[in-house]
């Protein structure tokens, strides 16, 4: 099974367990908002190039909306995004007065002041960035339990199969991508499964009747155990019906990761344990992960199950995921992240002949900086296993055994990151000729013709980057 990186980088899921006015006399009305705004910027790592957020509200009298979703490509797409999101709720505010802090009131005339949400960050490594490449995906149905928002962390590798798959069920998929083939085979299978309790209980009751039964009866495990026994892939994938049903369903090879934290309150879920621990200020033991080959599934009550739905195959977590997407504040990336850097040196040895006085060490910020701190961490080992051999050796030169003692690697800030510059690179039309200037570098701190510089770095995962900024921009130091 191939591993190509695509988009679809980071999802964020807050499901209230509580009635909303709980939250509203606790915590305030913008309690979830807020709480999903710190999930994504804490994940924004995971995807720069845009954002969406879906909303679903509990138990609405028909006539009102229920579901609500933004999508952004700006240039700061969650900033953007949640922008808009408070400017309903001060419209509100202004409109209400004090019937803003009444459950019933603010579900009749606000968006996004649902129990259930989902967030989705873009890394546009693959396809154009618009809006329509942006989750969630919404499958809208004037049946709440058939509508379905779906957001993911995925890339299927038999799409080709997946779309036959899909016509021969007798649908027409508008696209042969793998964001559609994935969203129509969840929904078909529950449609399948609000047929199935509808057929068991039409003649005992009213269809009004029935709908409340399906919300009650809908077994999601089900539905993900028939759609996606075809999916071929890595994936973390989200969803929320128009009920409330949501779920998180991870690939049977843990490629794609997931993470959940659920108390009496909440259950949460992100791609990265971090961004849990950071927003809701909770134990990092706390946080379990969501298994390979398992789903966590919620109901509309706000229980909530963690099961397996597809047969578990040989682990392969992705290695971008692990080197470059994660955010290094997770104990585990970082030890990794370190480890990898240390692993480097016997080569790096052998590359520069052992000439570590004409050799100069530095990286490519910001995210191979614990690369490097785990390269450098190897290099003193080293230096402190070489100097131990000369000592042993050494005649009674005070100035030589100084020289000696006194050795470091060399060490330099050679390149510098404009972080404004990158956040603005969002148009594939133009990626090419401002990804050039996305990195600059420090003049006149190596001998040139002499030093050899060596540089730790992980763009690989753009693809661009290396061979059309990093490689162009230390070509300029005249090596």
């Amino acid at each position: 099974m191939s591993d190509i990186i695509k988009h679809e980088c980071g999802i964020a899921l807050i499901r209230l367990r509580k009635p909303l006015q709980y939250f509203i006399d606790k915590y305030g009305p913008l309690y979830a908002m807020n709480k999903l705004y710190l999930l994504m910027e804490k994940q924004h790592n995971r995807g720069q190039d845009g954002a969406g957020v879906g909303n679903v509200k509990l138990n609405v009298d028909p006539g009102h909306r229920y579901i609500s979703r933004y999508r952004s490509v700006d240039s700061q797409p969650i900033t953007h995004i949640f922008k808009k999101i408070s400017k309903k709720y001060k419209k509100a505010k202004k409109e209400g007065g004090k019937w803003f802090n009444q459950e019933k009131w603010l579900k009749e005339n606000c968006a996004f002041t649902g129990e259930v949400w989902l967030g989705h960050l873009r890394y546009g490594t693959h396809g154009q960035n618009a809006i329509e490449n942006c989750h969630p995906m919404l499958r809208q149905n004037n049946w709440k339990n058939r509508s379905l928002m779906v957001a993911g962390n995925f890339n299927m590798t038999n799409v080709e199969e997946l779309f036959d798959i899909l016509t021969e069920l007798g649908q027409h998929p508008k696209e042969k991508v793998d964001t559609v083939t994935v969203m129509e085979k969840i929904g078909h299978f529950l449609d399948e499964e609000n047929q199935r309790i509808f057929e068991a209980h039409k003649d005992e009751y009213t269809n009004a009747e029935i709908t409340q039964i399906i919300e009650e009866k809908l077994d999601m495990l089900d539905v993900l155990q028939r759609a996606c026994r075809d999916f071929d892939g890595g994936y973390a994938m989200a969803g929320i019906t128009g009920a409330g049903h949501a779920f998180v369903a991870r690939d049977p090879s843990g490629i794609r990761p997931a993470h959940y934290y659920a108390d009496d309150e909440v259950v949460v879920v992100a791609s990265e344990k971090t961004a849990i621990k950071t927003a809701f200020n909770v134990n990092y033991e706390d946080i379990q992960e969501i298994k390979p080959a398992h789903a966590l599934v919620i109901n509309t009550k706000g229980d909530y199950k963690m099961e397996q739905f597809i047969e578990p195959l040989e682990r392969k977590s992705c290695s971008f995921e692990r080197i470059y997407f994660s955010r290094g504040s997770d104990p585990e990336i970082y030890a990794e992240r370190k480890k990898l850097g240390k692993l480097l040196v016997p080569k790096i040895l052998e590359a520069i002949d052992y000439d570590l006085e004409n050799t100069v060490f530095s990286y490519i910020p910001n995210t191979a900086e614990t690369s490097f701190l785990g390269m450098m961490e190897g290099m003193e080992q080293h230096l402190a296993k070489r100097q131990l051999q000369e000592l042993r050796s050494a005649r009674e030169d005070d100035q030589a055994l100084e020289k000696l003692l006194s050795f470091r690697p060399r060490v330099e800030k050679l390149v510098i990151k404009d972080a404004k510059l990158r956040t603005f690179i969002t148009d594939d039309a133009h990626r090419d000729d401002l990804v050039a200037h996305v990195y600059d570098t420090t003049y006149e701190v190596i001998k040139k013709k002499v030093d050899t510089v060596v540089v730790i770095d992980d763009s690989i995962v753009r693809g661009t980057t290396l061979e059309k900024s990093i490689l162009r921009m230390l070509d300029r130091l005249e090596l």
